[in-house]
């Protein structure tokens, strides 16, 4: 079951961290995988590791987007699954953002999505077929956090997109659907430093920080065959953090 032996994907922000990890286990099940991303250094790298093509993507770049969906179709013939994983999450608190600060997170984790999607959906509805899985967070639809009240704000649109996109699609054989990570160990988070990453792991049931992986499994189950009667929906992948009433649930 969920293999997905054949099947083309792109999954963008996949350099490293969360993208890195569903780009492993998309060629773990099957998958040719193109590894799309704006850091060219480490996406190059990541894909002579996992043995997988790298395209270069900034997902600002409308034209650059429909770019590498068209390049991609061009060479496999087809598109069956699209991770759209690009996202940052520089901190800024509310009373210091700027027009700035709000324009660069929305451009990138909203917009840049959007650019990324709808030429990805063009591909799959005249084959009838394609999956997308799109990385949301817990932050922002389900949970806040000091700091990141615009990252939030661009989380929860994703998934406001994710549902009415879905119900456009549906009727093409195309499933739309989002992955909610908690607290995942990667780089970005690393640099958080050692006394968020303390305080992140004492606040999960599981006592422990995620893995990018973890995020790969979810997304690799979503772009199976085996999902394809499940479409608008989320998953929320954090080792239960969001279930706690109080700190006392956790001793």
């Amino acid at each position: 079951m969920f293999k997905l032996t054949n099947k083309v994907a792109i999954v963008s922000g996949a350099a490293k961290g969360i993208g890195k990890g569903i780009a492993r286990t998309l060629l773990q099940a099957g998958a040719k995988v193109i590894i799309a991303d704006i850091d060219d250094e480490n996406g190059q790298q990541t894909a002579r590791e996992l043995n997988a093509d790298f395209m270069h993507l900034d997902v600002t770049s409308q034209e650059m987007c429909n770019r590498v969906i068209e390049q991609t179709a061009g060479k496999y013939g087809r598109l069956d699954i699209l991770c759209s994983n690009t996202g940052i999450f520089p901190q800024a608190n509310l009373k210091d953002m700027t027009e700035a600060d709000w324009d660069l997170m929305n451009n990138v984790n909203l917009k840049g999505m959007f650019f990324l999607v709808k030429p990805a959906l063009a591909v799959m509805e005249k084959q009838r077929s394609g999956r997308v899985i799109i990385t949301s967070s817990i932050t922002g639809p389900v949970t806040g956090y000091p700091g990141w009240s615009h990252y939030g704000a661009t989380k929860a649109g994703q998934l406001g997109f994710m549902r009415s996109a879905a119900l456009e699609y549906a009727r093409y054989g195309i499933t739309i659907n989002a992955v909610m990570p908690g607290n995942i160990l990667t780089e970005g988070l690393k640099a958080q430093g050692e006394a968020y990453l303390a305080q992140m792991t004492a606040s999960i049931p599981t006592h422990t920080l995620g893995e990018p992986e973890d995020i790969g499994y979810a997304a690799c189950f979503l772009a199976s065959d085996e999902a394809k009667f499940i479409t608008g929906q989320t998953i929320i992948v954090d080792g239960g953090q969001i279930l706690p009433e109080s700190p006392d649930a956790l001793l």
